[in-house]
């Protein structure tokens, strides 16, 4: 893809990232400089439509002012403390959170991978505690992403991802999503935990069945397993209420949250229910940079800014109506097959590439992301509106009528 009508500065720039940054992503060729609100601008002054919200991140938008205020308010006190010392907002946002969820503690670390680790080392510190040595054992799901750290990519369903780094972690098993005779199956007397998504988002945009959860709440309980929920992608509001898992009535032992909650710096937070409060103890796990005071604040900012602006009912009305476009698309055109997710986070599944329709859209002012080789996602900020939806299935609408040239089938596989 050649640059999109950058300057000579923003072409400096890319020159510069690919002499020196690993080239581990399949990078546009286009530089941003700012965004506001639901919009970013690039150093040439495009703008674009912003339907990808940096992976989910940037979930009250782009430069809202009570996060830039906060931000700087807090970088004229303390950014950064050693996790030696208290401060007052990493204990405000874990008591938030625990309201919120109901669950009893919190420990925060700077990325979602890093606090499916901690999940990992609590399932294994739990049951050796409880249990016994013979208490390894991880059930997770095929299709499933939890991160690429090697304890979190040990238990990421998608072998593409894994294939270049295993050994992984051993006494893994993976069932297909919503399969309770699988999870029957799989779930014993030696599985320490039972992993899991309520909404699959990297997978390709699932909602698992409210019944798979409750098996997996009741075959933890019966085994003496954690059921832990990953709400990295698909909790804080995505789906229109705090935690996806809500929505089914099964609460987990453990709950792992991150992208938006630190406002667009780097926090994570593994939530504990009261029988696991202790289970770590003292010096057994940690984080130099996790739950800083600049993080935490700003993560009270955004559940706040969530709360005052009416942000979870924005999110359950524009995602309906986004999601009722995305179904009408699938009667409409011929290669759209499926539409599925809940609140803001959606996918229309394609029966052609999807990279090609999002190198378009790009150069057309709207900012798309896709999953799986042939998914769109949607993964926009909770300030989009229907007529933000409007431009965006517009051109949607035109891309796929114009039958984009796809590409070829070795990059689809490798999820290019």
């Amino acid at each position: 893809m050649s640059p999109l009508r950058q300057n000579a500065e923003a072409q400096q720039i890319l020159e510069r990232d690919t002499a020196h940054l690993l080239p581990v992503y399949a990078r546009y060729p286009v530089v941003m400089d700012h965004g506001q609100g639901v919009y970013l601008y690039d150093t040439s002054g495009r703008r674009y439509l912003d339907l990808m919200a940096g992976l989910g991140v940037n979930a009250v938008g782009h430069a809202h002012p009570r996060m830039v205020a906060a931000m700087a308010d807090q970088a004229g006190r303390v950014v950064h403390l050693s996790p030696l010392y208290a401060s007052r907002y990493p204990g405000e946002l874990a008591e938030r959170l625990c309201a919120l969820s109901g669950m009893k503690g919190a420990f925060y670390s700077t990325g979602g991978s890093e606090a499916v680790e901690g999940a990992l080392k609590l399932a294994r510190t739990h049951a050796r505690q409880q249990y016994g040595l013979h208490k390894v054992e991880i059930v997770a799901l095929r299709s499933s992403y939890h991160g690429r750290t090697f304890g979190s990519l040990s238990v990421t369903g998608q072998e593409r991802y894994r294939i270049d780094f295993g050994p992984g972690l051993p006494h893994v098993h993976f069932v297909d999503r919503n399969d309770i005779a699988g999870l029957r199956e799989a779930v014993t007397a030696n599985t320490a935990a039972i992993l899991m998504e309520p909404v699959m988002g990297e997978g390709g945009v699932h909602v698992l069945d409210h019944a798979f959860l409750r098996e997996a709440r009741t075959l933890a309980d019966a085994h003496g397993a954690l059921l832990i929920f990953d709400e990295i992608q698909c909790g804080l509001g995505r789906t229109g209420v705090w935690f996806a898992s809500d929505r089914s009535g099964v609460k987990p032992d453990a709950l792992i949250l991150g992208k938006p909650l630190g406002g667009g710096l780097p926090l994570s937070a593994l939530l504990v229910n009261d029988m696991l409060f202790d289970a770590f103890g003292v010096a057994k796990h940690g984080s130099t940079l996790g739950g800083s005071p600049m993080a935490c604040r700003l993560g009270l900012e955004f559940l706040n800014i969530v709360d005052d602006e009416g942000l979870l009912e924005q999110v359950r009305e524009t995602g309906a109506y986004l999601m009722a476009n995305l179904q009408e698309l699938e009667t409409a055109s011929d290669l759209a097959v499926e539409a599925r997710g809940e609140g803001l986070l959606l996918g229309v599944q394609l029966n052609v590439p999807a990279r090609p329709l999002i190198e378009a859209a790009l150069e057309e002012g709207v900012l798309l992301n896709m999953v799986q080789g042939n998914v769109m996602r949607f993964l926009p900020s909770f300030l989009l509106q229907r007529e933000h939806v409007d431009v965006a299935m517009e051109l949607v609408y035109r891309l796929l009528k114009a039958n984009v040239p796809v590409m070829p089938d070795t990059l689809v596989a490798a999820g290019v």
